[in-house]
This record gives C-alpha cells, sequence and structure tokens, in this order.
C-alpha cells in the first residue's frame, strides 16, 4: 500500500479513572483475549500497510510490553515494520508530548525519510474494523487535502465527547466542532485521517512555529475553510474508550452475536499477542451463560453476562453478573460481585460483595499492598 500509518497512542483520560493507573487506554484489555491497539493495527495489516509508528507516552510500559514483538501482526519484516516512539529529550528539545499534533512532529525525521506518498494517522484507542484502501482511494477521488473518516454517534454516548461534524451531499465537511455542549449533527470523528506526507510535513512545520500542538482543532477545525477536507462514512461496528461507561459498554458488547461475528469469525482478522496458556477449565458447580471466558480460567461457579480476561479464578458458591474480570483476578468463595470491572490481578476477598448500583463500579486493590502477584497488567 502506498501509505504509512501513524498511531496515537499515548493519551491518558481522567475518565478512565483508576483504569489507567496502570496502562495507556490504548493498552486496556478488550473483548477477551485484545488489547485496544490490536484493532487499529489488525486494520493496518490488514490493508496491507507495511510501515507504522505508535507515539506512545503516558503509562506506556503496558503497552510496550505488549508491542515487544512485531511479528504478532505482521510486521517483522526487513522493508518496513513496527516502530515505537516515545517523547526524547535532546539538545533542542525536553518536551514531551505536548499534543497530536506535537507527537508527530517531534517525530518528523519520520516522515522526511520514508517514501510512501500518504500516511493514514489514527488513534489507539477505538474499537472496529476498517479497510484503510477504501479509505485512501476515496481521499484520491475526491482529491481531498484531508480526509476524516467519520461514524455515527454511538447510542447512548456523551456528544460533547467527540468532534462533531457535517457535510454537505459531496461529502465535504462544512462544519467541524470539537466537544460541543450542544450538536445538530450525530456525525462525528472516529479518529482517523488520510493526508499527503509532503503536506503534512509541512502542516506541522507551520503549526509549530506558531506554538500550536493539537492535529484537530490547530490542523483541522482551523484550516477547514482553506483546505479540501471530505468526510468518510465508516459503517458498522465502532466504539471509542474514554471513559469508564464506554469501556465497560464496549466489553459487554462482545457478547451480542453481530459484535462476535464481525470481530472473531469474519475475514480479516483481528491480531493479538498470544499467550501458551492451558483452556478455561469449568469445574463441577460452575454455571456460565452468555458470557466470554479466557484461556487459563478456572470457573467453580456461577457466570453470567461477563467477560472474563485470561488467568481469572471464580472460587465456590459465587456470583460474578454483569461484569468485566481482567486478567490474573482472583474471585473468592461465596463472593457476589455484579456491575462491576475488576482490575487485574485483584483479590475479593471470600464472602464479600462488591456491587454496582448507580453505574459502574471499578474493584481495585489498595496502593499500599505489598502482596499484589507480579506480571502482566
Amino acid at each position: 500500500m502506498k501509505a504509512l500509518g501513524i498511531i496515537l497512542a499515548g493519551g491518558n483520560s481522567s475518565r478512565m479513572h483508576e483504569l489507567t493507573e496502570k496502562r495507556a487506554i490504548a493498552a486496556m484489555p478488550v473483548g477477551g483475549s485484545y488489547r485496544c491497539i490490536d484493532f487499529v493495527l489488525s486494520n493496518m495489516t490488514n490493508s496491507h500497510i507495511q510501515t507504522v509508528a505508535v507515539l506512545s507516552q503516558y503509562n506506556a510500559r503496558s503497552l510496550n510490553e505488549h508491542l515487544n514483538s512485531a511479528k504478532w501482526w505482521n510486521f517483522g519484516r526487513k522493508q518496513g515494520g513496527l516502530f515505537l516512539f516515545t517523547p526524547t529529550v535532546t539538545t533542542n528539545n525536553s518536551w514531551w508530548y505536548r499534543g497530536t499534533a506535537d507527537a508527530i512532529w517531534q517525530n518528523i525525521d519520520f516522515l522526511k525519510k520514508r517514501h510512501e506518498p500518504y500516511v493514514i494517522i489514527a488513534s489507539g484507542d477505538c474499537v472496529y474494523k476498517l479497510d484503510f484502501n477504501k479509505v485512501l482511494d476515496y481521499h484520491i477521488k475526491k482529491q481531498a487535502d484531508i480526509t476524516v473518516v467519520c461514524a455515527k454517534l454511538p447510542e447512548g454516548d456523551d456528544i460533547n465527547r467527540y468532534g462533531v461534524v457535517e457535510m454537505d451531499r459531496d461529502g465535504r465537511i462544512t462544519e467541524f466542532e470539537e466537544k460541543p455542549m450542544v450538536a445538530t449533527s450525530d456525525i462525528v470523528s472516529a479518529g482517523v485521517y488520510v493526508i499527503r506526507r509532503r503536506a503534512l510535513i509541512d502542516l506541522l512545520e507551520e503549526c509549530n512555529r506558531e506554538g500550536r500542538y493539537n492535529f484537530v482543532t490547530d490542523i483541522l477545525i482551523r484550516y477547514k475553510n482553506m483546505k479540501r477536507i471530505y468526510g468518510y462514512r465508516m459503517e458498522g461496528y465502532w466504539a471509542n474508550l474514554a471513559d469508564v461507561d464506554s469501556y465497560f459498554k464496549a466489553n459487554m458488547d462482545f457478547l451480542r452475536k453481530d459484535v462476535r461475528d464481525n470481530f472473531f469469525h469474519t475475514e480479516p482478522g483481528v491480531f493479538s499477542k498470544t499467550h501458551d496458556l492451558p483452556p478455561a477449565k469449568y469445574n463441577t458447580g460452575s454455571k456460565v451463560t452468555n458470557s466470554l471466558v479466557a484461556g487459563g480460567c478456572i470457573i467453580n461457579s456461577t457466570v453470567e453476562n461477563s467477560v472474563l480476561f485470561k488467568k481469572a479464578f471464580v472460587g465456590n458458591n459465587s456470583v460474578v453478573k454483569n461484569c468485566v474480570i481482567l486478567n490474573g483476578a482472583y474471585i473468592g468463595d461465596n463472593v457476589h460481585v455484579e456491575n462491576c470491572i475488576v482490575e487485574s490481578h485483584e483479590t475479593l476477598l471470600s464472602g464479600s460483595t462488591y456491587i454496582g448500583e448507580n453505574g459502574v463500579r471499578i474493584v481495585t486493590g489498595n496502593k499500599n499492598r505489598y502482596d499484589m502477584p507480579v506480571g502482566e497488567v
């Protein structure tokens, strides 16, 4: 493909609360077996993009561990490959990434040394399937300066979390408003952009000279009446993991047959780093309904409408209902946990009860604990 990929995976969201104390949003577990960044990486490799740069910053250890081998996404190659860039202190620059445009600008040498004519920029915190070849073909057909992939606002989401766009009949974006309180459109930016590599370099250098650092506000919105900016309507499932509720909902969506079929049983597939784990084990007394249970789990009692990630343990006479149980969580005997997200490697002591009564409850341990199991986060 005649494009290279850039994945923006350095952001942090206070709306994720304790969930991002251990990891970046792009490293959040999704769908029982994946990390959030797996979806965009899979889209890249399935679109035959051979060179991808991941720009990470906030709490990146877990993400870096996940990306420690490019082979899982077919980027282990001599030409191109997977590059991981973090903020680097030099004689000319000692800043962390000050925004999305600044993150790319601080790695502008990478862009200048490449030969691909186009760049596909994508966020690392969204769950979706998309053929970037179709977006690029649309971009070329429209003779656009920038193409923004757009999606319908997910049901129940707040419009003020997104960039809201309006398009004319030809698909050209006429209005772009970032995180409005009230909007007349339900079409939002999906965080994917296509632009010519040389044009991107010029815009980034101009932004840096003027002290502007955000790709949306300082490029898309600022130039919307000067550049030919088009919107590409994406069909199918799309979720943005920007807060606890959207993260919980995205995982619970995988209990729907249409979502499972889309990601699990429809080509092209979604790829991830694999682990050598035994199959899930269901002991006498277990009862599992409408749930996803990953490898290495041991179930001894009732699990209903839940997603359990690898190596989770559920003890005797316990009830797990409408929950997301992250990697290595231990649920003891006679525990009732409902409408909760249980943090990775957390221990729920026998006889305890955790219920999210007014929304989703995050169950996480005391930060002063010294006996937390060591392992993947």
